[in-house]
Order: C-alpha cells, then sequence, then structure tokens
C-alpha cells in the first residue's frame, strides 16, 4: 500500500507498534518445529518460557505459554519439538514471540522419517554422487579436526594418526557437537579450515550417541557446506551402526574417531616396509636382468664361437674346394699342353729334315754349305757332303744327271 507518511507527518512509534502487532495478529495460529532451548518453568508461575531456535539457522523466538501445556512432557535443550502457537507482538517492548496452545516432542520415528525424505531430497540434487567424492591425499601438510574438546574422538583421532605418522600436523576446532549450536559451529569451522590454504584434509569426529544426539550431523546446512567445500572432508561420526546424512555427503566414511585417524595419514612403519619390498624387488628385478644379460653374453659368445668355428670350417672346406679344383684344373691345363706339345712334337718331327733323313733320304751340301738341289748345282769331280741321318760323308761327282 501507499506510505501515508512523510516527513511532515510522521507516525509516533506508539502507532507504528500498533500497526505491526496488527500486521503480525492477522497471521493466526501456525505449526512451527525447532529445537528447544532455555526452557523456564517457575515453580508456582502460571506461565511457561522457552526458546524456539531454528537448527538450520542462527533465528530464534521466544515461546511462552500455560504451565499445563507443558505438563507431562519432558523438555531438554536440543529437543525437537513441533508447536501450535500464534505470533505476538508485545507492544510495550516492541518484541515478538509465540503464545503456544500446544506442544508436541517429536519422536524419533518422525525424526527419521524427515531424515529420510532429506536425504531422498540431497540424492536427487547429487550430493552424494560417487563422481564427487575426491581421494585423501597421500601426506597431508597439515589435517584439519572439527570435533568436542577434550572428548574422546578428538584424542582417538590424534594418537592414531601421530602414532602412525609422528611428524603429522593437526589444527584443531573444538566446536559444540550436539545441542541446538552444534551445526553452526560445525559449519563455521569447517568453512574457517576450508579457507586455510595449509589445510589439505578436513576430519569431522564426535563419539557416538543417540538418534538425538546425531541429529546435527544430519542437518541439511551442515550437509551442503560439506559439498560446497573445496578441500575433501572425512566424516567420523559414532560407531559403525551410526550414519548420519554426512557420511553420505563426505569424500570419504569412517566407521569411528579411530578409523579416521588411521585413513589420513599413512602408517610409517608399512610405508617403510613397503620401501624395503619395492627395494629388494628392484634389486632382485635388477640382478635377475644382470644375471639374464651375463647368460646371454656367454650363450652370445659361444654362438659367435660356433659362427666363426662353422664360417672357418667353412672357408677351410671352400678353400679345400678350391685348391682341388685349381690342382684339377692345372693338372687339365698341363695334360692338355704335354698333349699339344707332344702332338706338335710329332708334327715337328714328321715335318723335321731329320726324320726324312731317318727315312734314308741325305742333304746334299757343296763345299760352303749351300744344299744341292740340282745336279746342275754341281760340278764333275766337285767334293761335295752327303749329311745323313747318323753323320755325314763326302763324295766326289762323278758324272751328273739331269738337269
Amino acid at each position: 500500500m501507499s506510505n501515508p507518511t512523510s516527513p511532515e507527518q510522521p507516525w509516533p512509534v506508539r502507532t507504528v507498534a500498533m500497526k505491526i502487532a496488527e500486521w503480525v495478529s492477522r497471521l493466526g495460529e501456525v505449526w512451527v518445529e525447532g529445537q528447544v532451548t532455555q526452557v523456564n518453568r517457575r515453580a508456582g508461575a502460571a506461565t511457561a518460557f522457552l526458546v524456539l531456535r531454528d537448527p538450520a539457522a542462527d533465528i530464534s523466538i521466544s515461546v511462552t505459554c500455560r504451565r499445563e501445556v507443558l505438563d507431562g512432557i519432558a523438555l531438554a535443550d536440543g529437543a525437537r519439538v513441533v508447536v501450535r502457537a500464534r505470533p505476538d507482538y508485545y507492544v510495550g517492548r516492541g518484541s515478538l514471540s509465540l503464545r503456544a496452545t500446544d506442544i508436541r516432542p517429536v519422536g524419533v520415528g518422525e525424526l527419521l522419517a524427515r531424515l529420510e525424505r532429506l536425504k531422498r531430497l540431497l540424492h536427487a540434487e547429487g550430493l552424494f554422487a560417487p563422481e564427487r567424492k575426491r581421494p585423501l591425499p597421500f601426506l597431508p601438510h597439515s589435517v584439519g579436526l572439527v570435533t568436542g574438546r577434550a572428548s574422546a574422538a578428538e584424542r582417538d583421532v590424534l594418537e592414531n594418526a601421530r602414532r602412525r605418522w609422528p611428524a603429522v600436523r593437526f589444527q584443531v576446532e573444538n566446536v559444540a557437537v550436539q545441542g541446538p549450536t552444534a551445526v553452526p559451529a560445525v559449519v563455521d569451522a569447517l568453512r574457517r579450515l576450508d579457507a586455510d590454504p595449509e589445510v589439505d584434509v578436513i576430519v569431522v569426529a564426535r563419539g557416538g550417541g543417540s538418534v538425538e544426539d546425531l541429529l546435527p550431523f544430519s542437518d541439511e546446512a551442515l550437509c551442503r557446506a560439506v559439498a560446497a567445500a573445496r578441500t575433501p572432508v572425512v566424516s567420523a561420526i559414532g560407531h559403525e551402526p551410526d550414519s548420519p546424512l554426512l557420511d553420505l555427503v563426505a569424500d570419504v566414511r569412517c566407521s569411528t574417531p579411530t578409523d579416521a585417524g588411521k585413513r589420513v595419514v599413512p602408517d610409517v612403519a608399512e610405508e617403510q616396509s613397503r620401501v624395503d619390498g619395492l627395494r629388494a624387488r628392484g634389486r632382485r628385478h635388477v640382478s635377475g636382468r644382470l644375471d639374464r644379460a651375463a647368460d646371454e653374453a656367454a650363450s652370445a659368445r659361444q654362438r659367435m664361437r660356433r659362427h666363426l668355428v662353422s664360417r672357418v670350417d667353412g672357408a677351410v672346406t671352400e678353400a679345400a674346394a678350391l685348391r682341388d679344383r685349381a690342382r684339377r684344373c692345372v693338372v687339365s691345363r698341363v695334360d692338355g699342353a704335354a698333349a699339344d706339345l707332344a702332338q706338335s712334337r710329332a708334327r715337328v718331327a714328321a715335318l723335321s729334315p731329320a726324320a726324312t733323313l731317318r727315312r734314308g733320304y741325305a742333304v746334299v751340301q757343296r763345299g760352303d754349305g749351300t744344299v744341292v738341289r740340282r745336279p746342275s748345282d754341281v760340278d764333275g769331280g766337285e767334293t761335295v757332303r752327303l749329311r745323313l741321318a747318323e753323320g755325314e760323308l763326302d763324295a766326289t761327282v762323278t758324272a751328273r744327271k739331269g738337269s
């Protein structure tokens, strides 16, 4: 609606307060859910007071009711209740409160049903998806721990982690882990550790408890804060049967705080044993490779020797064959030459004058050695030499016949 006020015509405080009260009263009765804090039942007083708090936000509101409304109801700080109340704005103090006519504790069955509905919602949004899970660092520079002050969970995480890796560093955030202030305290501590660049992993730990005690770790605000964290988060809530929604959102779920202390850091003894094993394996591998190399070298030497012997034997055999072939060739050539020589000798002998002389012919030579071919080449009474196959004769020409 339009603003009927102006600097010249302002409303007095009472008018504003009365109009707020009028607007609040129009809401009528509503059902409200929250956590109970600061229950005040004064003896002899007709009115009881309590504070109703929203566990997912730092918002609370005062509630008043007649004393008999709380009769038979055991309320403690942190209890979940459903209240039927009418909003009431008290003009005199300018405060808002609820006037309750019915207060009903939320039973375990109803709590579990609501957690199941929230679980389905978060699952549908993908907050439980395995692909969102981040691996833990092998050796974190610093481990953030969100837990109760001087609690058994804190001791279990610290002692078991330091027993495995004495040099591990922790940044511990001690907070309330149950009750109405647990959720905002854990969320704030988680965000502080997530913003610290030195912290490589965050552990959220507390001991076991009832369903009501572990409700803060199934709170939607905490689950979404863990899902939004950049640092891997380890959930170590309660004991093995306990399973708050934080276990499903966290990157790693540990059954107990003791288990978390063992998961976030490696065991120095195991790592040393693994290193020794790897060294021994490496030594055996190198030794095996060297032995195989030596065997291969020896085998190669033997193969080379056999190869060389085979090559030499082959060369010797080939040389012997070549020598035999050369010998046969030379012998054949010599025999051929001898045969040719014999034929040549026979031809020469056949053509030689001596052969003619041996057949009874004679060579007639004059005194000056010229051969007489015709009778006219000599004169009567001239002495000629007769050259026979075996010796010579001197003869005197007595007569000439023919020309």
